[in-house]
Parts: structure tokens; C-alpha cells; sequence
């Protein structure tokens, strides 16, 4: 299993225009093969900070995800929202591992 950990900044002005392409973006990925988890989360005590929390199969699923048409579109419209701060890494996980 694949994990991607991780946040990002969006200035909170700009959060009513984010939602509905983050909206596209998640629910588009979560139908995807291989797409085990897909979400964001405004911060609760500091609303510029998103985090981000994915799992995939496989990386064969995550690169996949990459070249999507829909997260194309994704990369392309988040210029345009001053995203900063971008601190994502990528795990590899046993599954039988419990923490």
C-alpha cells in the first residue's frame, strides 16, 4: 500500500472558490482503480492549513492518478488559488503492519 501524507496552504479568502474544483477532484479520484482513500481537511485551529491523506494500492495506481485527466484539470486551476507550503510525502506500508 502506498500512503501520501501531507498539507498545503490556501489562503482562507480563496477557500469558497477551492471547494467545488477540490469537490471534482476528490470525488473523481476516489472512483479511480487502485484509489483506496482520497481526502483533504481544513485545520480546525488554523483555517489556511489543508491536509491531505491518500491511499492507493499500489504505485502503479498512485502514478496513474498522475496523469489523470481530471487532476490535470486539478493542477491547472490550483495556480490560480496561491497554494503555498506544499509538504507532501510518499509512504510505502505493509498492510498487515497495525499501529
Amino acid at each position: 500500500m502506498i500512503l501520501v501524507i501531507g498539507t498545503f496552504r490556501l489562503p482562507p479568502e480563496n477557500w469558497a472558490a477551492a471547494l467545488p474544483m477540490a469537490q471534482r477532484v476528490v470525488e473523481a479520484t476516489c472512483a479511480e482503480d487502485g484509489c483506496i482513500a482520497y481526502s483533504y481537511a481544513q485545520d480546525l485551529f488554523d483555517p489556511g492549513l489543508i491536509h491531505v491523506s491518500e491511499k492507493w494500492r499500489d504505485r502503479a495506481a498512485l502514478t496513474a492518478h498522475f496523469q489523470s485527466a481530471h487532476m490535470q484539470t486539478w493542477m491547472a486551476e490550483r495556480a490560480a488559488l496561491n497554494l503555498s507550503d506544499r509538504n507532501i510525502r510518499v509512504f510505502e506500508s505493509d498492510e498487515g503492519v497495525a499501529v
